[in-house]
């Protein structure tokens, strides 16, 4: 195994002193943020002292390589995004913390994400299709390191794709913006150009998501084990239970429990540093 650390501030004395408790080889420089320790022998301590320093680690196996992959899918919001794009619509409705409220209690795994979106959504209704626009042009930030981490996947031959609870007025610019392989989101319903505070069809949600992206793995032929996943929220798990690695990006305590690996500090670019190039 490789334990890969990465950190807003990696000090040499953290890496001697992890390379110790692993009985580490060396220590190799991936980034100014990102190293390898490796033939290491994995041990629990590990957890303890990097919550303590502020440093992301992940177990690799040493000869897993990014170009093993063919499909790397993310969330939107929270993931792919800085943002909650459907909070960001009710903070220019002035109805922020009504929305943001059930959506901390969706992503806590409080109450299920079709329940949640129901209850979002209606709050929009009489919105201008307008606004959504300028939510785009005004709010939407990528998150840190997202455009490296996809330059690299496309440069190591991984398709992408986003898989959003959110809508596909944001996906379809995201899309075309990063220039993604596939994208699956919710419908809004509009009349006489306002928001209904409905979805078209059914909701895409938990279930929902990890359908679409089996979908695209039989349509591009690939295995489970050759996908990645990367997600913030409950509604994120099956999604993330369908690929070979899954990753928590600055998740809920509940996604993290259950992903293959965890980056809390770092942005998406080290996804691209926990596997040999």
């Amino acid at each position: 195994m490789n334990l890969i650390i990465q950190g807003l501030n990696v000090l040499n004395s953290d890496l001697r002193t992890l390379a110790k408790i692993t009985g580490a080889d060396a220590i190799e420089k991936i980034t100014a943020q990102a190293f390898r320790l490796t033939h290491v022998t994995q041990t629990e301590d590990i957890s303890e002292y990097c919550t303590e320093a502020q440093l992301d680690f992940a177990f690799v196996d040493a000869g897993r390589k990014l170009q093993d992959f063919k499909l790397i899918a993310m969330d939107m919001d929270s993931t792919l995004l800085a943002i909650e794009s459907i909070d960001e619509i009710a903070d220019m409705h002035a109805i922020k913390p009504q929305v943001a409220e059930i959506t901390l209690q969706t992503m806590r795994g409080e109450i299920s994400f079709e329940e949640s979106l129901t209850r979002r959504t209606a709050l929009l209704q009489g919105v201008h299709q307008d606004m959504l626009q300028k939510v785009y042009d005004e709010r939407v930030k990528l998150s840190p390191g997202a455009e490296k981490m996809l330059q690299q996947a496309k440069k190591h031959g991984l398709k992408t794709m986003v898989i959003s609870g959110g809508f596909t007025f944001f996906t379809d610019r995201v899309k075309d913006k990063l220039n993604l392989d596939f994208s699956a989101a919710n419908v809004l319903e509009v009349e006489n150009e306002k928001l209904t505070g409905k979805v078209v069809g059914k909701i895409l949600g938990r279930e929902g998501k990890a359908e679409k992206l089996k979908q695209v793995q039989e349509q591009l032929g690939i295995k489970r084990e050759q996908v990645i996943t990367i997600g913030d929220g409950a509604n994120d798990l099956d999604m993330m239970s369908e690929s070979g690695v899954s990753i928590a990006y600055h998740a809920k305590p509940i996604v993290k429990e259950q992903a293959t690996y965890a980056i809390n500090y770092v942005g998406l670019d080290g996804v691209i540093n926990l596997f040999a190039i």
